[in-house]
């Protein structure tokens, strides 16, 4: 296992934590949680574009640079240090990488490239556990989609969903525009004021050049959508702590510095582990989905640590924060609820040890 950065990486997280800060020091009005913040600022997903982040790291197919899920995760981390609301998990990590993997060229044409230079969004609508099942049937041509997906991540804007549906022979990934017939899309607030939406399919006719086929598409999605949420929440976590550490030097009682009392001390150095136990079953999972190595152990093992560490840390920034630390218009808010919503998506921390064993077991 190699744990050197690539040249890629490291120069396209520089180039998005430039523009992401010269976005954050111009005070957005939506740069918060206190109300509603939408989850797609439309001028910042241009800027991206321009500047050649949605791109980059994608495949040759679909216009990009030629990288890839390494280069996405140090995109994705530096979106997370700001919390900015770009969707590039959703459209470019999963959404354009899917259809560009999976896709024939027309599909790729119609789909992914108009995502790759920012004048669309796609949200990807993966199957998770409990209600809300989709399920299809295969008439002579295409797919009919009944049931509905609550909660999809960036779902209230998109053009496009990519939508995993079961039928008798496997899960089957679907793509539908945003004005589909029988397709309902209703807004949903989530914990962080993002923009998800409750998706409603009630007969919806899929034509077969609107169907990724083949048994691994769903699988590559959620895998590649995992590592995504991981590596979002390592940016979201990292700069939490940094804030943290910081608050802790300056901030004094007692006549010294809050950061110099032994039970502040651990906690932030429990925190620092928690972090880099993020940062190393991320790298391992990254490393062995692109080297095409079973990655399934390593894929649960870095989301329960996502969750898991998630947790403890942002109840470290809150509690270290004192009273500021609960007022929704500090940053410390914006974290916490960050990494809240990172801890639960496509599985919490419990869910992640369940998939883990079942994988184990079957090993």
């Amino acid at each position: 296992m190699d744990f050197t950065a690539s040249e890629a990486s490291i120069d396209l997280a520089a180039l998005t934590r430039r523009l992401l800060q010269a976005w954050a020091d111009s005070g957005p009005a939506i740069h918060t949680v206190a109300g509603v913040r939408p989850g797609f600022d439309v001028a910042l997903w241009s800027r991206l574009a321009s500047a050649g982040v949605l791109d980059a790291a994608l495949p040759q197919q679909v216009g990009g640079g030629g990288f890839g899920l390494e280069e996405q995760c140090a995109i994705l981390g530096e979106i997370g240090r700001t919390t900015a609301p770009a969707p590039y998990l959703a459209s470019i990590a999963v959404g354009a990488a899917t259809v560009g993997r999976f896709g024939t060229p027309a599909q790729i044409e119609r789909w992914a490239v108009p995502v790759v230079r920012g004048s669309a969004t796609v949200a990807p609508a993966l199957a998770e556990p409990g209600p809300g099942t989709v399920v299809a049937d295969r008439p002579d041509a295409g797919l009919r989609l009944d049931g509905a997906r609550t909660a999809v991540p960036s779902g209230a804007f998109a053009d496009t969903v990519l939508v995993e549906a079961s039928t008798p022979d496997g899960p089957v990934l679907a793509l539908l525009d945003r004005g589909a017939r029988g397709l309902t899309i209703a807004r949903q607030e989530v914990v962080d004021g993002d923009d998800a939406a409750l998706l409603e399919f009630d007969g919806v006719e899929v034509p077969t050049d609107g169907v990724l086929d083949g048994a691994e598409a769903a699988a590559w999605a959620r895998r590649r959508a995992t590592i995504g949420w991981c590596a979002w929440q390592l940016g979201v976590l990292d700069a939490a702590l940094h804030a943290t550490a910081e608050y802790a030097r300056t901030r004094e009682q007692f006549g010294k510095p809050i950061g110099s009392f032994q039970a502040v001390r651990q906690r932030l150095a429990d925190a620092y582990i928690d972090v880099d136990a993020v940062r190393l079953t991320l790298t391992e999972a990254v490393w062995r989905e692109t080297a095409g190595l079973p990655s399934g152990e390593a894929v649960a093992t870095a989301k329960f640590w996502a969750a898991e560490a998630g947790h403890r840390v942002a109840h470290t920034a809150v509690h270290v924060h004192g009273g500021v630390g609960i007022d929704t218009d500090h940053p410390t808010h914006r974290y916490f609820v960050a990494a809240k919503r990172a801890e639960f998506a496509l599985g919490s921390a419990t869910a992640q040890l369940r998939t883990l064993g079942r994988l184990l077991a079957g090993a």
